[in-house]
């Protein structure tokens, strides 16, 4: 399909006078040409600046779990502003949240904050205070924010500079943070056993926290061997170690209860964000009552002006209860496994060797092999130009994804059977366009 693009490219070139890199997030900016400019939602849609519609398959990174303008969580919020959104007080219905919150979650308590990089750095700042640590694990490719602690050997980590696998290196994702740092900090790939016993034998005393996306989220979607989730519970149970989950993509978007319920797996301590507040801004860091309690005036700090805003709590408590008590995750898993299925059918017949990674509400689609990556070192191995290609023709088609395949594809209660339907059609114009060139033809146009 041809897109006009003429009013998108006269605001994204206003926006750069004004804005680094006319995004107010690094992950927005896809060049110069092609930086999208959305100017509406609605549902399993949206269209940008020129009015060229799209199935959306980004959701924000996740967090439209219901569907973009979803009508009952706006209605609510409107509603709950004419009152006022911030008095530097308990409003009823931050507790009304926390109530239901915790009911699904399993959490004994909750602190409410703002974004999934705060959730995980109160997390962190909890489980030093609570074991008297300093040391934390990491796993490679695993993202937890936007905070100095956490930035090392991430998604955008290079992968052939990790070093050994049995010695990986801490890289940094970014100038301007303290190397020093990376002494608090013991990175390991994911899915490894024998390195994560090591690692407590030779440093177990010495750990406040392992942190852990129990999907990879930011990676293809990489799903944890159980056994190995399981062992990670049980060696920080052993030395006495908190067990956090970075719950920003898998909470409430696995199962009601996220990855914990979905895996049968307790973490200490987890944050959520995204799906929580259907886009809203909005998160939490919750956990164990002991672990909680350090959570208190004059000893851990945990706060912020915006904190169980009013808004933001009113949007959360809405998309809480309509995840709650309607079948919301039900019909999103199917619908979901749907789309899965088709794609494979689809590139099946092109006969393009693929994987598709992850559970049917967030999904990863790779190219180039059929094994299922493990790590992140393993997911470098695949064919990310490849994808490109198809995720650039994805795009001209109409289905709006990102074109890096670390970035997954996740559905909404909005993403209907009719939706799933018009999406495989586009799939299938987009990946013959593609794979229906020769090899030679494709590695020139890359």
């Amino acid at each position: 399909m041809q897109m006009q693009q003429t009013r998108t490219r006269q605001l994204f070139a206003r926006a750069k006078q004004y804005i680094p890199y006319g995004v107010n997030s690094n992950f927005r900016y896809w060049g110069d040409d092609h930086t999208p400019i959305m100017q509406r939602g609605r549902g399993a849609y949206v269209w940008d600046a020129d009015d060229n519609r799209f199935i959306d398959y980004r959701l924000g990174f996740g967090p439209i779990i219901l569907g973009h303008a979803y009508p009952e969580v706006n209605r609510r919020v409107a509603a709950a502003i004419e009152d006022g959104v911030l008095f530097a007080a308990t409003t009823p219905v931050e507790i009304e949240l926390a109530e239901r919150f915790t009911r699904m979650t399993g959490m004994d308590k909750v602190r409410l904050s703002n974004t999934g990089t705060e959730a995980n750095m109160h997390a962190l700042r909890i489980a030093r205070a609570f074991t008297g640590r300093e040391k934390f694990i990491k796993f490679e490719g695993n993202y937890h924010g936007n905070f100095d602690y956490v930035m090392f050997s991430g998604p955008t980590a290079n992968a052939e500079l990790l070093g050994p696998r049995q010695k990986p290196h801490r890289l940094r994702a970014t100038e301007g943070m303290p190397a020093s740092i990376r002494n608090f900090l013991i990175s390991l790939p994911y899915n490894d056993i024998d390195l994560l016993e090591a690692a407590f034998r030779d440093q177990g005393d010495e750990l406040a926290a392992v942190v852990v996306e129990p999907i990879m989220g930011n990676v293809a979607c990489i799903v944890p061997d159980r056994a190995w989730l399981e062992r990670v519970r049980d060696l920080c149970t052993q030395y006495g170690v908190v067990l956090i989950f970075d719950e920003v993509k898998t909470g409430f978007r696995l199962a009601r209860g996220g990855a914990q319920e979905y895996f049968g797996v307790r973490a200490d301590l987890a944050a959520y964000a995204k799906a929580m507040g259907n886009g809203f801004p909005v998160s939490a860091v919750a956990g164990r009552d002991a672990i909680m309690a350090v959570v208190e005036p004059g000893r851990v700090s945990h706060g912020g002006t915006y904190c169980g805003n009013v808004v933001a709590a009113t949007a959360a408590a809405a998309t809480l209860e309509i995840i709650e008590t309607q079948p919301v995750l039900e019909t999103i898993f199917a619908n979901g496994q749907a789309l899965i299925d088709g794609i494979h059918a689809i590139l099946g017949r092109l006969g393009v060797p693929h994987v598709v990674s992850g559970v049917p509400s967030m999904f990863s689609v790779l190219l180039g092999k059929d094994t299922p990556p493990t790590d992140y070192r393993s997911y470098a191995e695949f064919d990310a130009d490849l994808f490109g290609l198809l995720g650039g023709a994805l795009i001209e088609h109409g289905i709006l994804v990102d074109d890096d395949p670390r970035e997954p594809w996740f559905m909404s209660y909005s993403h209907d059977a009719a939706v799933v339907g018009e999406t495989l059609t586009l799939v299938e114009d987009a990946a013959k366009a593609v794979f229906g060139r020769s090899r030679r033809q494709q590695r020139l146009a890359a």
